[in-house]
C-alpha cells in the first residue's frame, strides 16, 4: 500500500507514475475523501476538547453547588455531535482504505514507461534455440507415448486445468522440485512449508486482496473463511504479519514449494493445451525480507538463485526487464525468467523476480527496528523459483528425440535412481 503522505506531498507526479501501470488511475476520489477525513477528525478533536473543557466547568459547580442542568444538556448535545461524526467517520475511513489499497505500487525511476508487453527489455540471454532436424512434437504429442500426464482422468474428478502427473511424470515432476529446493538451501535460503489456506488479512496483505478477488479460490462457511494461496509468497509474506524484525535478523530468504491455485487458467488455445495454462500448478518460492538499502543485492541473489536452475537443465532461456505496464500489481521492478518453448514456438515465463519495496510490508505491518530507533518498514521481494509446470515442458520438447524418447538432464539423474532417459511405450496409451 502507497503511503498517503507521499499523495499529499507529490499527487502529480504520483498519479502520473501510477498511470503508466493503469492509466485509469485517478488520485482525486482519494485525495478529496483524505480531505475530508480530516477536516472531520479536526472537528471531533474540537467538539471533543469543548466537551471536555465543559466537562470540568459542571465538576466546578457541582463542587460550588450550583446548577449545572444547562451545560449537561450541551455536553450531551456535543456528546451526540460527536457520535455522529465518529459513524461518518468510521465509513469514510472505509471507503479510503479500500480505495488506496486498489492503487499499485509505484515503479521504479529506471522501469521503462510502456502499457505494452512487447516493449519488455531484454537483458540477458543465455544458450540458444533448439534447431531439430526431425518434425518435433509438443508436449501433449509426446505424451501420447511416454504417458506422464493423465488430461482425461483429471478432468474426470476436477474439470479442465486440472492434471494429474502419473509414474515417471509424477518422478519427473518430484525430481525437480528437489533439484531446486537443493539450489537455493546452497544458495542460503532456509525453507519453509507454509499452509496452503490463508486468512483474508493475510491475502490483503501481500495485495491479493481486494483487486484480485474473482481470481482467488476459497471455501466460505460457518467455520472458515479462507483462501487457497494462488502462490506461497502470500503465505510467506504473511509469516510476519504484524511483527518487528531484529536488524540483525535481516536479511531473511525463504524458499518454499506449495501447490498453487488459480481461476485464471482461461480459455487456452491449441498452443496452450496440456501444461501450459492451469488451475493448479506446483512451484518453488523464494521470498525475502530485506532493510531497503539491502533489496537490490538480495534481488541480484533471487535472479542468480533461479538462473542456476536453468543452467543446470542446460536450457535456453532469456530474462526480461518488465515495462511499467507489464509489471505486477504489487511490484516495483520485475525480471521475467522466460524459457523457449519449440511446440508453441515463443517464449514462456518460469520465473518471474519482484522487488515490492515496503508496499506489501506496509499493507502487513512488517518492520524491522535500528538499535533503539523507530521501526521502519522492511522491503519485500519473491520470485519463482521456479514454477515446475512450463519447465517441465520445456525440458521435453527442447530434450525430445526423433523416437519419440526424452533425454533427462544429468542433474537429474540422482533423483530418478539414475533414470536417464524418458522411453516411449508403444502398448499402453492412459491420456
Amino acid at each position: 500500500m502507497l503511503d498517503i503522505k507521499l499523495i499529499r506531498a507529490n499527487r502529480e507526479a504520483i498519479e502520473k507514475k501510477l498511470k503508466t501501470k493503469d492509466p485509469e488511475i485517478d488520485l482525486a476520489p482519494i485525495v478529496a475523501l483524505d480531505e475530508r477525513i480530516r477536516v472531520i477528525k479536526m472537528n471531533v478533536e474540537e467538539l471533543k476538547a469543548s466537551r471536555n473543557h465543559l466537562s470540568k466547568e459542571i465538576g466546578e459547580k457541582k463542587r460550588q453547588k450550583l446548577d449545572s442542568a444547562a451545560l449537561m444538556n450541551e455536553v450531551a448535545g456535543l456528546g451526540e455531535k460527536i457520535a455522529i461524526l465518529d459513524k461518518e467517520l468510521e465509513a469514510l475511513e472505509k471507503d479510503f482504505q479500500q480505495k488506496l489499497a486498489c492503487l499499485p505500487n509505484l515503479p521504479r525511476d529506471d522501469i521503462k514507461v510502456s502499457p505494452d508487453p512487447k516493449d519488455n527489455v531484454c537483458i540477458k540471454t543465455f544458450g540458444e534455440k533448439r534447431e531439430f532436424p526431425f518434425p518435433f512434437k509438443n508436449h501433449v504429442e509426446l505424451n501420447e507415448r511416454l504417458g506422464l500426464f493423465d488430461f482425461k482422468r483429471g478432468a474426470k474428478i476436477s474439470g479442465s486445468g486440472w492434471p494429474v502427473y502419473r509414474d515417471l511424470g509424477a518422478r519427473l515432476e518430484w525430481a525437480l522440485l528437489n533439484y531446486m529446493i537443493d539450489i537455493h538451501l546452497e544458495n542460503g535460503f532456509q525453507m519453509c512449508m507454509p499452509p496452503h489456506l490463508v486468512r483474508p488479512e493475510i491475502m490483503f496483505g501481500s495485495g491479493q486482496l481486494p483487486k484480485f478477488e474473482k481470481q482467488l479460490f476459497k471455501i466460505s462457511d460457518d467455520d472458515y473463511h479462507l483462501y487457497l494461496i494462488p502462490t506461497s509468497e502470500v503465505a510467506l509474506n504473511g509469516l510476519f504479519y504484524n511483527e518487528i524484525f531484529k536488524e540483525e535478523e535481516l536479511p531473511k530468504k525463504l524458499v518454499s514449494y506449495t501447490p498453487c491455485f488459480r481461476r485464471e487458467a482461461g480459455a487456452a488455445g491449441s498452443s496452450e493445451r496440456g501444461l501450459i495454462r492451469m488451475h493448479q500448478f506446483n512451484k518453488v518460492e523464494m521470498f525475502c525480507f530485506t532493510k531497503p538499502e539491502e533489496s537490490d543485492a538480495v534481488f541480484d541473489q533471487m535472479m542468480a538463485s533461479a538462473e542456476t536452475i536453468l543452467q543446470g537443465l542446460n536450457l535456453h532461456y532469456r530474462n526480461m526487464l518488465l515495462v511499467t505496464g507489464d509489471m505486477s500489481f504489487a511490484a516495483a521492478k520485475t525480471v521475467d525468467i522466460e524459457v523457449h518453448l519449440p511446440g508453441q514456438n515463443r517464449y514462456y515465463e518460469v520465473s518471474s523476480v519482484s522487488n515490492c519495496t515496503d508496499y506489501q510490508a506496509r499493507r502487513s505491518q512488517i518492520r524491522y527496528r535500528h538499535k533503539e530507533e523507530k521501526p521502519e518498514l522492511v522491503h519485500t521481494l519473491n520470485g519463482s523459483g521456479l514454477a515446475t509446470s512450463r519447465l517441465m515442458v520445456a525440458l521435453l520438447e527442447n530434450n525430445q528425440n526423433e523416437d519419440g524418447s526424452v533425454t533427462l538432464p544429468v542433474v537429474l539423474h540422482k533423483y530418478l535412481n539414475g533414470i536417464k532417459e524418458l522411453i516411449p511405450n508403444v502398448t499402453e496409451n492412459l491420456v
